[in-house]
């Protein structure tokens, strides 16, 4: 009857442990204890503050829209490749329903570096499906700006105006031009 001891510790007993602590660190992983969301929830509040008093239409598209994805702080770099990284919140009815984080990848002849918060309006309950559904949605051409770096006004026209998604980016800072959400891919995230 011989029995296995690490000083004093049966294998059941560090087995047991052990299971406990991969416990406790798995709980950790998935966001359980932390302040995360409510971190994301204060920085996609101050977002959105910014974004009506700038561009005050942007209130009435928000009431028209099923629901936004607001990334309040993306970081884009590049020298020569370049991507690009945030958190934010899903949006339905007020409420945040998911967070998301976003990474995007390019390559080319890029310097520089710069920040901006941008905001995804679903116009139509089939786009907010789509993407609530999607293991990783990837922006792409069919996504409509209506406000860029390139315009200080939200412009809204026939095409925007039917448009699936409609995409609003403001707040650049930094060295770099040209913001663009095209090859982002959006992943829910347990913050």
């Amino acid at each position: 009857m011989s029995r296995l001891s690490f000083t004093g510790v049966t294998r059941r007993g560090f087995t047991l442990g052990a299971l406990a602590g991969v416990t406790v660190t798995a709980a950790c992983g998935n966001g359980i204890g932390s302040t995360g969301g409510a971190t994301i929830d204060a920085r996609v509040d101050a977002t959105l503050n910014e974004m009506y008093s700038r561009y005050p239409n942007t209130f009435d598209l928000a009431q028209k829209s099923n629901g936004m994805l607001v990334m309040p702080l993306v970081t884009e770099a590049g020298l020569g490749l370049g991507g690009a990284y945030g958190r934010g919140a899903l949006r339905v009815n007020g409420a945040t329903v998911d967070y998301y984080s976003m990474v995007k990848g390019s390559g080319g002849f890029q310097i520089g570096a710069q920040q901006y918060a941008h905001v995804l309006f679903f116009m139509t309950e089939a786009a907010l499906t789509d993407f609530r559904r999607s293991p990783g949605w990837a922006a792409g051409a069919d996504v409509e700006y209506v406000i860029s770096n390139e315009a200080a006004n939200l412009s809204a026209d026939t095409t925007t105006a039917t448009a699936p998604v409609l995409a609003a980016i403001f707040g650049q800072a930094g060295l770099r031009l040209g913001a663009t959400l095209e090859g982002t891919k959006y992943t829910r995230i347990i913050p």
